[in-house]
């Protein structure tokens, strides 16, 4: 099964140099930095399914805490 996750994708510049990074308010905790939109995006798919994992992992009465 498949989640749909909107992502929010910031092209910033440090130092001169650009990266990327990606948010989501559908899944708390999810930031990804890749020095492309491509690679901040694959990330942010593999922080996505650790996050949902943990999430499916802990007991009701604590995942408020995460």
């Amino acid at each position: 099964m498949q989640t749909l996750i909107r992502l929010k994708v910031e092209k910033l510049i440090e130092d001169g140099q650009e990266y990327f990074v990606a948010t989501s308010d559908d899944l708390e905790g999810l930031v990804a930095e890749g020095k492309t939109v491509q690679e901040a995006i694959e990330i942010a798919e593999d922080v996505a399914k650790v996050l949902l994992d943990l999430k499916k992992r802990t007991p009701p009465t604590t995942r408020n805490l995460i």
